[in-house]
């Protein structure tokens, strides 16, 4: 499954080096070359992964990294630091600002990509290709199928985001909001209560499978995915 990743270098060359890699890896590509043009794209079509240059030209990396984790919007996004730093105190610094790993240049792109599949597969795993398994229900994003106890389910193309998701993140409460944010899209304009018909058709086509217990309801907050009852 493609994740949007937002390159934010000031080099053209390694920028175009990093986009041509990513895409070739099959993710779909946003660009900037500062900290001002990423924040406008940012608030414009939130990423799955920001790919972020320590030696911006006007704000740098490191403030763009705290002002992203500052924003209730974009704290959760992914970022990964690229930097010509290499020592101790800098990665540290890297990281305490919120990074989620840290990539010192040069760098070949096999090892880029392999940092990105694993900070996507650790704090975005729902944009990732990994066959999910759940209390007996399997979900592969990559043929779009779902069985349950064995038996294939179908599911409209948004209740297999929802459960993709769901199952992605298992055991944690979604408010509502929360899951219009990550199922929809965070600039999707549609009533909460839409949430709730969508939980409904995916319990209703677990159900031939009992299966349907693992979406559950938590009272005032919102839905959960877990296999304990």
């Amino acid at each position: 499954m493609a994740a949007t990743i937002l390159v934010v270098e000031d080099e053209p060359a390694i920028q175009e080096l990093i986009a041509y890699n990513l895409k070739q890896a099959g993710h779909n590509l946003l660009k900037a070359d500062n900290a001002e043009q990423a924040m406008h794209i940012v608030q414009t079509a939130l990423p799955d992964l920001v790919l972020l240059d320590w030696m911006l030209p006007g704000i740098s990396g490191v403030e763009f990294a705290r002002r992203l984790r500052a924003d209730r919007r974009t704290k959760q996004i992914p970022i990964i630091m690229l930097t010509a730093r290499s020592e101790e105190q800098d990665k540290l610094t890297g990281l305490e600002t919120g990074a989620d790993d840290y990539v010192t240049k040069p760098f070949s792109p096999r090892e880029l990509n392999a940092r990105v599949k694993a900070v996507l597969r650790r704090r975005a795993p729902q944009v990732t290709d990994d066959v999910v398994r759940l209390g007996g229900l399997d979900l592969d994003p990559a043929s779009h199928r779902v069985s349950g106890n064995g038996q294939p389910i179908e599911l409209g193309p948004t209740e297999f985001r929802l459960l993709h998701f769901l199952m992605t993140h298992p055991e944690r409460v979604h408010s509502r909001a929360q899951l219009l944010d990550q199922v929809w899209g965070d600039h999707v304009f549609v009533e909460e209560r839409t949430v709730d018909v969508h939980i409904r058709r995916l319990r209703k086509a677990l159900e031939p499978s009992t299966l349907d217990n693992l979406v559950q309801t938590v009272r005032g907050t919102g839905y959960r995915m877990s296999a304990t009852l």
